[in-house]
């Protein structure tokens, strides 16, 4: 199973995601998005799925903080405990065997990242 991690502001754009995405690898072959939970119900993220034709996977942050991500944002080990939410919500949604296939990459805007990982699922 592969699934797509995503970390982004609120402020993001659906362009700006889809951008990420594109740019980790695009949204072929994957059974999910996952991100943290506390964004999981953002509308753009919603728009995002639909477009892939796939789920959102929302990961709680308790379970992100316990992730080793191979990138650290400080920002992010900071407020979540993990180097990147988008590499630690795709190898948590990806099971417990998973390996990231493309690490974080970020948007030009700077306000979306997104990693994939593939894995035998949760």
């Amino acid at each position: 199973m592969k699934v797509a991690g995503l970390g982004f502001k609120r402020n993001v754009t659906l362009a700006s995601l889809r951008e990420a995405l594109l740019a980790a690898g695009g949204p072929e072959g994957l059974a999910a998005v996952a991100t943290v939970s506390d964004k999981a119900d953002a509308e753009v993220l919603k728009q995002l799925a639909r477009e892939c034709g796939v789920p959102i996977k929302a990961v709680s942050a308790d379970v992100l903080a316990g992730v080793d991500t191979p990138t650290q944002s400080s920002r992010v080990v900071e407020k979540f405990g993990t180097g990147s939410v988008a590499e630690a919500a795709a190898l948590a949604a990806a099971g417990p065997r998973a390996r990231l296939i493309a690490t974080r990459v970020v948007s030009q805007d700077r306000t979306a990242t997104a990693a994939i990982a593939e894995g035998d699922g949760a």
